[in-house]
């Protein structure tokens, strides 16, 4: 199949780095917002990539970095279990995809169909959008996730709603390679208006050194953690799959077909697996690479490995890292206000595109049922103490939503 592409080797590695910018600014913001180190971060991105093409055979021009559907758990894990704990339940989410990938292989593409029907994706992604809307809303006014001011109210506004504006221009009125780099966009005027204002801090990137390693963490494993972590990964699992049809449609091939669904989950499940491993973001398919893809119309799968080799490659500046680290709160706080809106918007999209009929009963008790339970803060444990065990948030809405699915019956035609 690569015999098909004949591009020179410069041509190939410039590419490679341009997929990596429009990635970067999506890459980088998810282990800012969690407390995850960024060159950490590029280089389970980088790994997991690379393990992604080696499963499937390099035919996949995809690129595989931060999942965001995973922020909240994250930030709520590392809280009530700590990071090491966490990242034990990240490597196990890399294990359900690859036990959907088995059962791909077993059972067929008909049996995602089954289990996850857009009446239960739909309220699930809307979930993961609203229910981290807080945390957007606090960030932009200069709090942190607990309500501690960090930057002066006014000040704060000032620069989120700079960057937020920023934002939003580019993604609608941007063109070509600027309107997928919205994000990027955003962080360089969010930035600089904070310059402006006196907030920022550059003495961590004077003291770090040019070259060091990345600050790993080794996963350790914890029922409840891990339990807590799990049922997240359905959601990313769907939009994984959303992701390999999109370029496929945009490369006109079927790669649910060759190198087939089966393959690409269990490459995603390895990626995500060693992302854990290292204390790292799990991995998810990004639509801004497959937009840059239509938008260049280069479907050669090797200038993901290029891009893949510069993410390794940067996660080992340790002046790079430290000044993703020194962006103020504000900044990455008004890009957040879109972006986890525009994931809400998404699982709104695939109710509506799917008509998914609200007025039958069945339906509106899945919807309504999983977006109190995903946004309400609905625990069902053993009970609020340190030591017990709860499931709360997304892992419970995404396993009350396919409960209700499987157990309620369906309307007769």
């Amino acid at each position: 199949m690569q015999s098909e592409f004949n591009d020179p080797l410069w041509r190939t590695v410039l590419s490679g780095a341009q997929m990596l910018f429009v990635a970067f600014g999506a890459l980088v913001l998810m282990p800012l917002i969690t407390g995850l180190d960024p060159n950490v971060a590029l280089f389970t991105a980088g790994l997991g990539t690379l393990l992604f093409q080696l499963v499937t055979g390099r035919q996949v021009p995809v690129f595989l970095a931060s999942s965001f559907a995973f922020i909240t758990p994250i930030i709520l894990a590392k809280g009530q279990f700590g990071l090491a704990e966490t990242m034990g339940g990240v490597m196990a989410a890399g294990f359900v995809y690859t036990f959907l990938g088995l059962a791909v292989k077993i059972k067929g593409t008909g049996f995602i169909d089954r289990l996850l029907p857009p009446v239960v994706i739909g309220p699930v992604v809307i979930s993961i959008g609203l229910a981290m809307a807080p945390i957007a809303a606090n960030m932009a006014m200069g709090k942190a996730g607990d309500g501690a001011e960090l930057i002066p109210y006014r000040t704060a506004i000032l620069i989120s709603m700079s960057a937020l504006l920023t934002t939003l221009v580019v993604a609608v009125f941007g063109r070509g390679m600027l309107r997928l780099v919205p994000i990027i966009a955003g962080v360089l005027v969010g930035f600089g208006m904070a310059q402006l204002l006196g907030v920022t801090d550059f003495s961590k990137v004077a003291s770090a050194p040019w070259l060091a390693l990345p600050h790993f963490t080794a996963p350790a494993f914890n029922l409840q953690a891990i339990l807590f972590i799990v049922p997240v990964a359905l959601a990313p699992a769907i939009e994984h799959i959303g992701g390999v049809i999109a370029v496929g449609s945009v490369t006109g091939r079927d790669y649910l077909r060759t190198p087939g669904l089966h393959r690409t989950l269990l490459g995603d499940g390895l990626a995500t697996t060693a992302a854990g491993l290292f204390g790292g973001p799990p991995n998810t398919t990004y639509a801004e690479v497959t937009g840059a893809v239509m938008l260049t119309r280069n479907y050669n799968p090797k200038i993901m490995t290029w891009a893949a080799v510069f993410a390794v490659s940067l996660a080992f500046i340790g002046k790079f890292g430290a000044l993703l680290q020194s962006i103020p709160v504000p900044v990455m706080g008004g890009i957040l206000c879109l972006l986890f809106g525009s994931i809400a918007a998404v699982g709104l999209n695939t109710l509506i595109r799917h008509q998914v009929d609200l007025g039958q009963p069945r339906n509106l008790v899945i919807v309504s049922v999983t977006l109190v339970f995903g946004i309400g803060g609905v625990l069902i444990g053993t009970g609020t103490g340190a030591g017990d065990f709860g499931l709360k948030g997304i892992a419970l809405c995404a396993i009350v939503a396919i409960a209700l699915n499987l157990l309620l019956p369906k309307a007769q035609a």
